[in-house]
């Protein structure tokens, strides 16, 4: 059977994207560096280990500061939140940017806000009870 493990994406700060996460619930599962390649990944998520639970990569190429271009194709992650107003305030109270504001879906009902990481990835907020 197959399973989703993980998105990567590559970060300037590493320690500034995992201040991000942090403000989001998720924390740092793994680390590898890798000195012959001059990169480190680390793997973020909300429980140890847990079967099914996706993972997000964060890859941090040494001495790349400058960013990267995000392209066109890659939309956002989505995050279940029980309160996303509160993780809203949270995120700003921690200088996290808000995109969107909490408030319902267009013709809809679900609570969402978006906020954006350090290297400009969004990331959707979706209220669950």
């Amino acid at each position: 059977m197959s399973s989703f493990l993980h998105t990567m994406v590559r970060v300037r700060d590493l320690e500034r994207s995992l201040a991000f996460y942090t403000l989001l619930g998720m924390h740092e599962l793994r680390r590898k560096d890798v000195p012959e390649g001059e990169y480190t990944l680390v793997f973020i998520g909300f429980a140890d280990n847990a079967a099914g639970q996706a993972e997000i990569e964060l890859t941090y190429n040494w001495g790349q500061d400058n960013g990267y271009d995000l392209g066109s194709g890659f939309g956002h992650f989505a995050i279940g939140v029980p309160d996303v107003a509160a993780a809203v305030e949270r995120i700003r109270a921690g200088g996290g940017k808000i995109v969107r504001e909490a408030g319902p879906v267009k013709f809809g009902t679900t609570v969402i806000a978006f906020v954006e990481d350090p290297d400009g990835y969004r990331v959707e907020l979706i209220e669950q009870a």
